[in-house]
Protein backbone atom coordinates (compact mmCIF):
# COMPACT_ATOMS: atom_id res chain seq x y z
CA UNK A 1 0.00 0.00 0.00
CA UNK A 2 1.44 3.35 -1.02
CA UNK A 3 1.82 5.99 1.91
CA UNK A 4 -0.42 8.48 2.31
CA UNK A 5 0.33 11.78 1.17
CA UNK A 6 0.87 14.35 4.18
CA UNK A 7 -1.11 16.85 2.12
CA UNK A 8 -5.45 17.14 2.75
CA UNK A 9 -5.89 14.83 0.24
CA UNK A 10 -6.16 12.33 2.64
CA UNK A 11 -7.87 14.95 5.19
CA UNK A 12 -11.14 16.06 3.85
CA UNK A 13 -12.61 19.32 3.88
CA UNK A 14 -11.94 19.88 7.65
CA UNK A 15 -8.46 18.72 7.04
CA UNK A 16 -7.86 21.18 4.83
CA UNK A 17 -8.88 23.82 7.31
CA UNK A 18 -6.45 22.79 9.87
CA UNK A 19 -3.63 22.55 7.24
CA UNK A 20 -4.31 25.74 6.20
CA UNK A 21 -4.24 27.41 9.10
CA UNK A 22 -1.03 25.37 10.55
CA UNK A 23 0.86 25.98 7.06
CA UNK A 24 0.38 29.83 7.90
CA UNK A 25 1.01 29.72 11.54
CA UNK A 26 4.21 27.36 10.66
CA UNK A 27 6.02 29.99 7.89
CA UNK A 28 4.32 33.33 9.05
CA UNK A 29 2.59 34.12 6.44
CA UNK A 30 0.07 36.74 6.55
CA UNK A 31 -3.02 35.39 6.64
CA UNK A 32 -6.21 35.66 4.15
CA UNK A 33 -8.69 38.69 4.44
CA UNK A 34 -11.42 37.52 7.02
CA UNK A 35 -13.68 35.55 5.60
CA UNK A 36 -16.20 34.98 7.93
CA UNK A 37 -19.16 33.16 6.70
CA UNK A 38 -18.50 33.33 3.51
CA UNK A 39 -17.79 29.50 2.93
CA UNK A 40 -16.79 30.22 -0.41
CA UNK A 41 -14.28 32.78 0.29
CA UNK A 42 -13.03 30.44 2.58
CA UNK A 43 -12.74 27.45 0.21
CA UNK A 44 -10.19 29.84 -1.89
CA UNK A 45 -8.19 30.98 0.82
CA UNK A 46 -7.53 27.23 1.81
CA UNK A 47 -6.58 26.10 -1.44
CA UNK A 48 -4.37 29.04 -1.92
CA UNK A 49 -2.85 28.26 1.83
CA UNK A 50 -2.37 24.10 1.47
CA UNK A 51 -1.57 24.34 -2.12
CA UNK A 52 -3.58 20.74 -2.34
CA UNK A 53 -7.05 20.11 -2.02
CA UNK A 54 -9.49 16.97 -2.17
CA UNK A 55 -12.74 18.71 -4.21
CA UNK A 56 -10.33 20.12 -7.52
CA UNK A 57 -7.53 22.08 -8.91
CA UNK A 58 -6.71 23.92 -11.76
CA UNK A 59 -4.55 22.50 -14.49
CA UNK A 60 -3.57 18.97 -15.00
CA UNK A 61 -2.27 17.85 -11.70
CA UNK A 62 -4.71 16.86 -9.12
CA UNK A 63 -2.12 17.17 -6.37
CA UNK A 64 -1.93 20.97 -7.44
CA UNK A 65 -5.01 23.31 -6.71
CA UNK A 66 -3.25 25.87 -9.16
CA UNK A 67 -0.89 24.95 -11.48
CA UNK A 68 -2.22 26.51 -15.06
CA UNK A 69 -3.16 29.79 -15.35
CA UNK A 70 -3.75 30.21 -19.41
CA UNK A 71 -6.89 29.16 -21.68
CA UNK A 72 -7.24 25.65 -22.49
CA UNK A 73 -9.32 23.76 -26.03
CA UNK A 74 -12.18 22.64 -23.97
CA UNK A 75 -15.70 22.59 -25.87
CA UNK A 76 -17.79 25.12 -25.29
CA UNK A 77 -21.87 25.89 -24.60
CA UNK A 78 -23.90 28.01 -26.49
CA UNK A 79 -27.17 29.34 -25.27
CA UNK A 80 -30.10 30.79 -27.80
CA UNK A 81 -33.32 32.70 -27.06
CA UNK A 82 -35.62 33.53 -29.55
CA UNK A 83 -33.86 31.44 -31.84
CA UNK A 84 -33.00 28.23 -32.30
CA UNK A 85 -29.40 25.82 -33.74
CA UNK A 86 -32.01 23.42 -35.79
CA UNK A 87 -30.35 24.90 -38.76
CA UNK A 88 -26.77 23.78 -37.16
CA UNK A 89 -28.32 20.11 -36.74
CA UNK A 90 -29.75 20.00 -39.85
CA UNK A 91 -26.19 21.07 -41.39
CA UNK A 92 -24.39 18.55 -39.15
CA UNK A 93 -21.18 19.24 -37.57
CA UNK A 94 -17.96 20.47 -39.06
CA UNK A 95 -16.15 17.92 -37.80
CA UNK A 96 -17.98 15.09 -39.66
CA UNK A 97 -16.81 17.17 -43.13
CA UNK A 98 -13.89 17.24 -45.05
CA UNK A 99 -14.65 19.78 -46.96
CA UNK A 100 -15.54 22.24 -44.08
CA UNK A 101 -12.51 21.26 -42.08
CA UNK A 102 -10.20 21.98 -45.29
CA UNK A 103 -12.37 25.54 -44.92
CA UNK A 104 -11.57 26.27 -41.69
CA UNK A 105 -8.20 25.27 -41.08
CA UNK A 106 -6.62 25.27 -44.35
CA UNK A 107 -6.60 21.42 -43.99
CA UNK A 108 -7.63 18.45 -42.36
CA UNK A 109 -6.00 18.62 -38.80
CA UNK A 110 -5.36 15.02 -37.30
CA UNK A 111 -7.64 12.60 -35.23
CA UNK A 112 -10.50 15.95 -35.97
CA UNK A 113 -12.33 14.36 -38.73
CA UNK A 114 -15.00 12.04 -37.35
CA UNK A 115 -18.35 10.95 -38.94
CA UNK A 116 -20.01 10.59 -35.63
CA UNK A 117 -19.33 14.26 -34.38
CA UNK A 118 -22.32 16.29 -32.93
CA UNK A 119 -20.65 19.31 -31.69
CA UNK A 120 -20.06 22.28 -33.83
CA UNK A 121 -17.70 25.43 -34.56
CA UNK A 122 -17.33 28.43 -32.62
CA UNK A 123 -17.67 30.52 -36.42
CA UNK A 124 -21.29 29.52 -36.98
CA UNK A 125 -22.02 31.51 -34.34
CA UNK A 126 -21.26 34.49 -36.60
CA UNK A 127 -23.42 32.60 -39.47
CA UNK A 128 -25.97 32.30 -36.86
CA UNK A 129 -26.31 35.95 -35.83
CA UNK A 130 -26.54 36.61 -39.86
CA UNK A 131 -29.47 34.42 -40.52
CA UNK A 132 -31.00 36.29 -37.22
CA UNK A 133 -30.87 39.25 -39.37
CA UNK A 134 -31.93 37.45 -42.14
CA UNK A 135 -35.04 36.38 -40.06
CA UNK A 136 -35.98 39.64 -39.60
CA UNK A 137 -34.57 40.04 -36.29
CA UNK A 138 -33.96 43.80 -35.28
CA UNK A 139 -32.46 42.91 -31.72
CA UNK A 140 -29.16 40.98 -31.52
CA UNK A 141 -27.17 40.61 -27.99
CA UNK A 142 -24.35 38.28 -28.17
CA UNK A 143 -23.14 37.61 -24.41
CA UNK A 144 -19.63 36.99 -24.12
CA UNK A 145 -19.08 35.43 -20.65
CA UNK A 146 -14.79 35.41 -21.70
CA UNK A 147 -13.26 32.26 -20.54
CA UNK A 148 -16.46 30.51 -18.99
CA UNK A 149 -16.20 27.23 -19.39
CA UNK A 150 -18.67 23.91 -18.78
CA UNK A 151 -16.82 23.57 -15.45
CA UNK A 152 -17.17 27.28 -14.75
CA UNK A 153 -21.14 27.14 -15.62
CA UNK A 154 -21.29 24.49 -13.25
CA UNK A 155 -19.95 25.45 -10.40
CA UNK A 156 -21.56 29.27 -10.45
CA UNK A 157 -25.07 27.28 -11.13
CA UNK A 158 -24.33 24.68 -8.28
CA UNK A 159 -23.38 28.27 -5.75
CA UNK A 160 -26.66 29.54 -7.06
CA UNK A 161 -29.20 26.95 -6.68
CA UNK A 162 -27.97 24.45 -4.37
CA UNK A 163 -28.68 21.81 -6.40
CA UNK A 164 -25.67 19.32 -8.02
CA UNK A 165 -25.92 18.54 -11.76
CA UNK A 166 -23.33 16.73 -13.89
CA UNK A 167 -24.30 16.88 -17.42
CA UNK A 168 -25.63 18.14 -19.63
CA UNK A 169 -27.21 21.95 -20.07
CA UNK A 170 -27.75 22.51 -16.41
CA UNK A 171 -29.92 24.72 -14.13
CA UNK A 172 -29.27 27.47 -11.71
CA UNK A 173 -28.34 30.55 -13.60
CA UNK A 174 -31.08 32.88 -15.27
CA UNK A 175 -29.41 31.99 -18.53
CA UNK A 176 -29.64 28.03 -18.26
CA UNK A 177 -33.30 28.45 -16.74
CA UNK A 178 -35.31 31.53 -18.51
CA UNK A 179 -37.73 29.79 -20.50
CA UNK A 180 -40.52 32.50 -21.57
CA UNK A 181 -38.41 32.20 -25.22
CA UNK A 182 -37.60 29.91 -27.68
CA UNK A 183 -33.99 28.15 -26.46
CA UNK A 184 -31.63 26.28 -27.32
CA UNK A 185 -28.79 24.26 -26.13
CA UNK A 186 -24.80 22.85 -27.77
CA UNK A 187 -21.21 23.05 -28.07
CA UNK A 188 -18.75 24.02 -30.09
CA UNK A 189 -14.96 24.17 -30.40
CA UNK A 190 -12.84 26.86 -30.18
CA UNK A 191 -9.13 26.15 -31.79
CA UNK A 192 -7.80 28.95 -33.70
CA UNK A 193 -5.86 27.90 -37.35
CA UNK A 194 -3.02 29.20 -35.75
CA UNK A 195 -1.00 29.96 -32.29
CA UNK A 196 0.18 33.26 -31.41
CA UNK A 197 1.64 35.02 -34.32
CA UNK A 198 4.47 37.34 -34.31
CA UNK A 199 3.35 41.40 -35.81
CA UNK A 200 4.44 44.47 -36.55
CA UNK A 201 2.12 46.84 -35.03
CA UNK A 202 3.50 49.73 -37.29
CA UNK A 203 3.39 48.20 -40.19
CA UNK A 204 0.30 46.11 -40.18
CA UNK A 205 1.37 43.13 -41.20
CA UNK A 206 1.94 39.23 -39.69
CA UNK A 207 5.30 38.69 -39.99
CA UNK A 208 4.86 35.02 -38.95
CA UNK A 209 2.34 32.32 -37.35
CA UNK A 210 2.67 30.61 -34.63
CA UNK A 211 4.58 26.88 -34.45
CA UNK A 212 1.21 25.22 -33.44
CA UNK A 213 -2.20 24.82 -36.02
CA UNK A 214 -5.91 24.25 -34.98
CA UNK A 215 -8.18 20.99 -34.74
CA UNK A 216 -9.85 19.13 -32.40
CA UNK A 217 -8.90 15.19 -31.20
CA UNK A 218 -12.39 14.15 -28.76
CA UNK A 219 -10.70 11.45 -28.08
CA UNK A 220 -8.52 13.32 -26.08
CA UNK A 221 -10.35 16.10 -25.14
CA UNK A 222 -13.99 14.72 -24.85
CA UNK A 223 -16.76 14.29 -27.16
CA UNK A 224 -18.91 16.55 -24.62
CA UNK A 225 -17.98 19.73 -22.41
CA UNK A 226 -18.44 17.56 -19.67
CA UNK A 227 -16.56 14.41 -20.46
CA UNK A 228 -13.37 14.17 -18.53
CA UNK A 229 -10.32 13.84 -20.88
CA UNK A 230 -8.32 11.28 -22.03
CA UNK A 231 -5.39 13.52 -22.24
CA UNK A 232 -5.19 16.74 -20.17
CA UNK A 233 -2.44 17.42 -21.80
CA UNK A 234 -3.75 17.44 -24.92
CA UNK A 235 -6.13 20.35 -24.04
CA UNK A 236 -3.22 22.79 -23.54
CA UNK A 237 -0.72 21.77 -26.13
CA UNK A 238 1.28 19.60 -24.09
CA UNK A 239 0.93 16.59 -25.30
CA UNK A 240 3.77 14.56 -26.19
CA UNK A 241 1.37 12.79 -28.89
CA UNK A 242 -0.54 15.61 -30.45
CA UNK A 243 -0.37 19.07 -30.11
CA UNK A 244 -3.54 21.35 -31.38
CA UNK A 245 -3.04 25.17 -31.10
CA UNK A 246 -5.86 26.81 -28.37
CA UNK A 247 -7.13 30.11 -28.79
CA UNK A 248 -6.40 33.28 -27.21
CA UNK A 249 -9.54 35.87 -26.71
CA UNK A 250 -8.56 37.49 -30.27
CA UNK A 251 -8.92 34.86 -32.47
CA UNK A 252 -11.84 33.30 -30.92
CA UNK A 253 -13.77 36.90 -30.95
CA UNK A 254 -12.70 37.17 -34.19
CA UNK A 255 -14.66 33.51 -34.97
CA UNK A 256 -17.78 34.89 -33.63
CA UNK A 257 -17.74 38.18 -35.54
CA UNK A 258 -16.35 37.71 -38.30
CA UNK A 259 -16.89 34.07 -39.15
CA UNK A 260 -13.31 33.19 -39.66
CA UNK A 261 -10.64 31.19 -37.84
CA UNK A 262 -7.34 33.28 -37.40
CA UNK A 263 -4.31 32.81 -35.25
CA UNK A 264 -3.88 33.99 -31.78
CA UNK A 265 -3.65 37.86 -31.11
CA UNK A 266 -5.84 38.79 -34.37
CA UNK A 267 -8.57 41.36 -34.20
CA UNK A 268 -10.56 40.89 -37.56
CA UNK A 269 -7.56 39.78 -39.94
CA UNK A 270 -7.13 36.77 -41.61
CA UNK A 271 -3.57 34.64 -40.90
CA UNK A 272 -2.04 37.05 -43.78
CA UNK A 273 -3.20 40.31 -42.08
CA UNK A 274 -6.03 41.53 -44.09
CA UNK A 275 -9.27 42.95 -42.73
CA UNK A 276 -12.28 40.79 -42.67
CA UNK A 277 -15.72 42.64 -42.00
CA UNK A 278 -17.19 41.99 -38.82
CA UNK A 279 -20.98 41.66 -38.33
CA UNK A 280 -21.03 44.91 -36.25
CA UNK A 281 -19.65 47.08 -39.47
CA UNK A 282 -21.53 44.81 -42.02
CA UNK A 283 -24.88 45.58 -39.96
CA UNK A 284 -24.21 49.11 -39.55
CA UNK A 285 -23.10 50.28 -43.56
CA UNK A 286 -25.85 48.01 -44.91
CA UNK A 287 -28.83 47.74 -42.57
CA UNK A 288 -28.54 50.63 -40.48
CA UNK A 289 -28.02 48.99 -37.41
CA UNK A 290 -26.65 51.12 -34.17
CA UNK A 291 -24.09 49.26 -32.63
CA UNK A 292 -23.07 49.21 -29.12
CA UNK A 293 -20.23 46.94 -27.11
CA UNK A 294 -20.52 46.86 -23.00
CA UNK A 295 -17.60 44.94 -20.90
CA UNK A 296 -16.56 44.48 -18.04
CA UNK A 297 -13.13 44.87 -18.67
CA UNK A 298 -10.88 47.42 -20.63
CA UNK A 299 -13.03 48.85 -23.38
CA UNK A 300 -10.34 47.80 -26.43
CA UNK A 301 -9.09 44.28 -24.72
CA UNK A 302 -9.53 41.52 -27.46
CA UNK A 303 -13.33 40.76 -26.88
CA UNK A 304 -15.01 44.01 -26.91
CA UNK A 305 -12.29 44.99 -29.97
CA UNK A 306 -13.53 42.40 -32.18
CA UNK A 307 -16.91 43.04 -32.26
CA UNK A 308 -15.85 46.50 -34.21
CA UNK A 309 -12.38 47.24 -34.96
CA UNK A 310 -9.92 45.28 -36.72
CA UNK A 311 -5.57 45.15 -36.02
CA UNK A 312 -3.15 42.59 -36.64
CA UNK A 313 -2.10 43.27 -32.57
CA UNK A 314 -4.74 42.48 -29.70
CA UNK A 315 -2.13 44.55 -27.73
CA UNK A 316 -2.47 47.87 -29.58
CA UNK A 317 -4.71 49.28 -27.38
CA UNK A 318 -5.10 53.06 -27.74
CA UNK A 319 -5.55 52.07 -32.35
CA UNK A 320 -8.08 49.80 -31.15
CA UNK A 321 -10.26 52.30 -29.35
CA UNK A 322 -9.78 54.83 -32.13
CA UNK A 323 -11.35 52.14 -34.58
CA UNK A 324 -14.30 51.76 -31.86
CA UNK A 325 -14.95 55.58 -31.38
CA UNK A 326 -14.80 56.61 -34.88
CA UNK A 327 -11.65 58.35 -35.14
CA UNK A 328 -8.50 57.47 -37.34
CA UNK A 329 -6.32 54.61 -36.23
CA UNK A 330 -3.12 52.52 -37.47
CA UNK A 331 -5.55 50.41 -39.47
CA UNK A 332 -7.87 52.96 -40.65
CA UNK A 333 -5.69 56.15 -41.40
CA UNK A 334 -7.05 58.26 -44.17
CA UNK A 335 -10.85 56.58 -43.59
CA UNK A 336 -11.91 56.17 -40.18
CA UNK A 337 -14.52 53.33 -39.02
CA UNK A 338 -17.65 55.31 -38.27
CA UNK A 339 -17.44 53.98 -34.76
CA UNK A 340 -19.90 52.38 -32.49
CA UNK A 341 -22.89 53.55 -30.77
CA UNK A 342 -22.07 52.83 -27.44
CA UNK A 343 -19.16 51.79 -25.60
CA UNK A 344 -19.26 51.16 -21.74
CA UNK A 345 -16.06 49.63 -20.02
CA UNK A 346 -13.23 49.85 -18.24
CA UNK A 347 -9.70 50.64 -18.53
CA UNK A 348 -10.18 54.18 -16.29
CA UNK A 349 -6.82 54.90 -14.31
CA UNK A 350 -4.85 52.50 -16.22
CA UNK A 351 -1.83 54.09 -16.68
CA UNK A 352 1.42 53.09 -18.86
CA UNK A 353 4.60 55.19 -19.88
CA UNK A 354 5.59 52.79 -22.85
CA UNK A 355 3.75 49.48 -24.11
CA UNK A 356 5.63 47.60 -26.84
CA UNK A 357 2.47 46.46 -28.30
CA UNK A 358 1.48 49.89 -29.35
CA UNK A 359 3.80 50.53 -31.85
CA UNK A 360 5.54 54.11 -32.47
CA UNK A 361 1.73 55.77 -32.31
CA UNK A 362 1.72 55.02 -28.53
CA UNK A 363 1.57 57.91 -26.13
CA UNK A 364 2.23 57.97 -22.36
CA UNK A 365 -0.78 57.99 -20.20
CA UNK A 366 -3.81 55.57 -20.18
CA UNK A 367 -2.80 52.68 -21.95
CA UNK A 368 -6.28 52.89 -23.31
CA UNK A 369 -7.41 55.89 -24.61
CA UNK A 370 -5.52 58.96 -24.79
CA UNK A 371 -6.37 61.96 -23.42
CA UNK A 372 -6.66 63.77 -26.63
CA UNK A 373 -8.96 61.13 -28.46
CA UNK A 374 -10.87 61.09 -25.31
CA UNK A 375 -11.46 65.19 -26.17
CA UNK A 376 -12.18 64.42 -29.83
CA UNK A 377 -15.15 62.30 -29.19
CA UNK A 378 -16.68 64.65 -26.18
CA UNK A 379 -20.22 65.67 -27.38
CA UNK A 380 -19.45 68.60 -25.06
CA UNK A 381 -16.20 69.60 -27.22
CA UNK A 382 -17.60 69.00 -30.51
CA UNK A 383 -17.57 64.94 -30.75
CA UNK A 384 -19.89 62.75 -31.18
CA UNK A 385 -20.58 61.10 -27.54
CA UNK A 386 -21.68 61.86 -24.36
CA UNK A 387 -18.79 61.32 -22.09
CA UNK A 388 -19.54 59.34 -18.65
CA UNK A 389 -15.98 58.40 -16.57
CA UNK A 390 -15.65 57.49 -13.34
CA UNK A 391 -15.97 60.32 -11.05
CA UNK A 392 -14.30 61.33 -7.04
CA UNK A 393 -17.39 61.10 -4.97
CA UNK A 394 -20.51 60.00 -7.04
CA UNK A 395 -21.60 56.81 -7.79
CA UNK A 396 -20.75 55.05 -10.65
CA UNK A 397 -23.99 54.02 -11.59
CA UNK A 398 -25.88 57.60 -11.13
CA UNK A 399 -23.02 59.06 -13.57
CA UNK A 400 -23.88 56.50 -16.33
CA UNK A 401 -27.64 57.03 -15.78
CA UNK A 402 -27.23 60.68 -15.93
CA UNK A 403 -25.44 60.35 -19.34
CA UNK A 404 -27.03 57.62 -21.01
CA UNK A 405 -31.10 59.53 -20.56
CA UNK A 406 -29.55 62.57 -21.40
CA UNK A 407 -28.08 60.88 -24.72
CA UNK A 408 -31.02 59.02 -25.25
CA UNK A 409 -32.88 62.08 -25.33
CA UNK A 410 -30.57 64.23 -27.58
CA UNK A 411 -29.81 61.77 -29.94
CA UNK A 412 -26.36 61.36 -29.17
CA UNK A 413 -23.86 58.26 -28.44
CA UNK A 414 -22.60 57.35 -25.08
CA UNK A 415 -19.42 56.04 -24.02
CA UNK A 416 -18.64 55.21 -20.32
CA UNK A 417 -15.43 54.55 -18.94
CA UNK A 418 -14.76 53.48 -15.85
CA UNK A 419 -13.05 50.71 -13.59
CA UNK A 420 -9.88 50.68 -11.28
CA UNK A 421 -6.01 51.22 -11.34
CA UNK A 422 -5.53 47.58 -12.62
CA UNK A 423 -7.71 48.10 -15.72
CA UNK A 424 -11.51 46.40 -14.74
CA UNK A 425 -14.19 46.68 -12.87
CA UNK A 426 -13.98 45.58 -9.04
CA UNK A 427 -14.58 41.92 -8.84
CA UNK A 428 -17.70 40.79 -7.32
CA UNK A 429 -17.00 37.77 -5.60
CA UNK A 430 -19.43 34.67 -4.88
CA UNK A 431 -21.39 36.38 -1.88
CA UNK A 432 -22.25 39.17 -3.74
CA UNK A 433 -19.58 41.61 -2.22
CA UNK A 434 -16.35 43.03 -3.44
CA UNK A 435 -13.50 41.25 -1.22
CA UNK A 436 -11.76 38.63 -3.28
CA UNK A 437 -9.07 36.55 -1.35
CA UNK A 438 -5.63 35.62 -2.70
CA UNK A 439 -5.14 33.56 -5.89
CA UNK A 440 -2.57 33.25 -8.59
CA UNK A 441 -2.04 36.93 -8.87
CA UNK A 442 -2.11 37.86 -5.46
CA UNK A 443 -4.84 39.86 -3.40
CA UNK A 444 -6.54 42.76 -5.06
CA UNK A 445 -7.67 45.66 -2.81
CA UNK A 446 -10.69 47.93 -2.94
CA UNK A 447 -11.32 51.16 -1.51
CA UNK A 448 -15.13 51.74 -0.70
CA UNK A 449 -14.64 54.44 -3.74
CA UNK A 450 -13.51 51.84 -5.97
CA UNK A 451 -17.27 50.12 -5.15
CA UNK A 452 -19.19 53.25 -5.44
CA UNK A 453 -18.00 55.19 -7.93
CA UNK A 454 -17.78 52.30 -10.71
CA UNK A 455 -21.25 50.89 -11.88
CA UNK A 456 -21.83 46.87 -12.33
CA UNK A 457 -22.16 45.09 -15.60
CA UNK A 458 -25.59 45.27 -15.12
CA UNK A 459 -26.15 48.74 -14.82
CA UNK A 460 -23.81 49.40 -17.74
CA UNK A 461 -26.58 47.23 -19.44
CA UNK A 462 -29.19 48.90 -18.94
CA UNK A 463 -27.66 52.32 -19.89
CA UNK A 464 -26.39 50.89 -23.53
CA UNK A 465 -29.88 49.43 -23.84
CA UNK A 466 -31.52 52.83 -23.20
CA UNK A 467 -29.54 54.79 -26.03
CA UNK A 468 -29.48 52.03 -28.24
CA UNK A 469 -33.51 51.07 -28.40
CA UNK A 470 -34.76 54.84 -27.70
CA UNK A 471 -36.52 54.57 -30.95
CA UNK A 472 -37.28 51.49 -33.23
CA UNK A 473 -33.64 51.41 -34.97
CA UNK A 474 -32.66 48.05 -34.86
CA UNK A 475 -29.07 47.28 -33.07
CA UNK A 476 -26.35 44.89 -32.12
CA UNK A 477 -25.03 44.40 -28.83
CA UNK A 478 -22.18 42.75 -27.32
CA UNK A 479 -22.18 42.14 -23.48
CA UNK A 480 -18.87 40.56 -22.53
CA UNK A 481 -18.43 39.67 -18.98
CA UNK A 482 -14.66 39.54 -19.06
CA UNK A 483 -14.36 39.35 -15.51
CA UNK A 484 -15.14 35.53 -15.61
CA UNK A 485 -11.68 35.25 -17.84
CA UNK A 486 -9.39 37.01 -15.57
CA UNK A 487 -10.72 35.44 -12.14
CA UNK A 488 -9.71 31.89 -14.12
CA UNK A 489 -6.51 33.04 -15.08
CA UNK A 490 -5.86 33.86 -11.37
CA UNK A 491 -7.43 30.60 -10.39
CA UNK A 492 -9.70 31.92 -8.14
CA UNK A 493 -13.35 30.29 -7.46
CA UNK A 494 -14.95 32.71 -5.48
CA UNK A 495 -14.42 35.67 -7.84
CA UNK A 496 -15.30 33.25 -11.09
CA UNK A 497 -18.71 32.71 -9.54
CA UNK A 498 -18.79 36.17 -8.68
CA UNK A 499 -18.12 37.68 -12.20
CA UNK A 500 -20.87 34.11 -13.71
CA UNK A 501 -23.62 36.02 -11.43
CA UNK A 502 -22.47 39.11 -12.30
CA UNK A 503 -22.39 38.70 -16.13
CA UNK A 504 -25.89 36.32 -15.12
CA UNK A 505 -27.63 39.95 -13.80
CA UNK A 506 -26.31 41.76 -16.88
CA UNK A 507 -28.64 38.81 -18.86
CA UNK A 508 -31.52 39.47 -16.35
CA UNK A 509 -31.95 43.26 -17.72
CA UNK A 510 -31.64 41.81 -21.48
CA UNK A 511 -34.08 39.93 -20.77
CA UNK A 512 -36.22 42.36 -18.76
CA UNK A 513 -35.83 44.99 -21.70
CA UNK A 514 -37.10 42.86 -24.39
CA UNK A 515 -40.02 41.72 -22.15
CA UNK A 516 -41.35 45.14 -21.29
CA UNK A 517 -41.71 45.78 -25.10
CA UNK A 518 -42.75 42.15 -25.61
CA UNK A 519 -40.09 42.12 -28.47
CA UNK A 520 -39.15 38.29 -28.27
CA UNK A 521 -40.49 38.58 -31.68
CA UNK A 522 -37.66 40.62 -32.71
CA UNK A 523 -34.65 39.89 -30.47
CA UNK A 524 -32.31 36.83 -30.73
CA UNK A 525 -30.00 36.44 -27.62
CA UNK A 526 -26.78 34.22 -27.70
CA UNK A 527 -25.00 34.09 -24.87
CA UNK A 528 -21.79 31.89 -24.70
CA UNK A 529 -18.31 31.88 -23.75
CA UNK A 530 -14.91 31.94 -26.15
CA UNK A 531 -12.89 29.60 -24.89
CA UNK A 532 -12.51 27.57 -21.69
CA UNK A 533 -9.45 27.02 -18.70
CA UNK A 534 -8.54 24.08 -17.48
CA UNK A 535 -10.42 24.04 -13.30
CA UNK A 536 -11.84 20.57 -12.36
CA UNK A 537 -14.48 20.29 -9.78
CA UNK A 538 -14.08 16.73 -8.65
CA UNK A 539 -16.22 17.62 -5.46
CA UNK A 540 -19.09 19.34 -6.79
CA UNK A 541 -20.90 19.29 -3.42
CA UNK A 542 -18.04 21.24 -1.94
CA UNK A 543 -20.83 24.26 -3.54
CA UNK A 544 -23.51 23.15 -1.73
CA UNK A 545 -24.64 25.17 1.38
CA UNK A 546 -23.27 23.73 4.72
Amino acid sequence: MKKQRWTSLSWGWLGERVLALAILLLFGASPAPAVGDDPIAELQATAMAAKSVSWGHWGTAPHRYSAWTSHSNRLIPIYTFGITLESWRQEGSPYASEERLKRLYGRVPKETLHQEATYFDQTQVYELQKQAVEAGKKYIILMVFDGMDWQTTQAAAIFASGKVYRQGRGAGLKFQDYAAAPTDYAYFVTSPYASEAQTNSDAQVVVTLGEHRGGYSPERGGWTPWDVPADPDYLISRSRELVHAYTDSAASATSMTSGIKTYNVAVNVDVEGRHVEPIAQWLQREKNFRIGVVTSVPISHATPAAAYANNVERGDYQDLSRDLLGLPSISHREEPLPGVDVLIGAGYGAEAREDGNQGRNFVPGNRYLTAEDLDAIDVERGGQYRVALRSSGKPGRDVLEEAATTAAQRGERLFGFFGVSSGHLPYRTADGQYNPVADARGTERYRLADVEENPTLAECTRAALKVLGRDARPFWLMIEAGDVDWANHANNIDSSIGAVLSGDEAFAEVVAWIEERRAWADAAVIVTADHGHLFFLTDPTILLPR
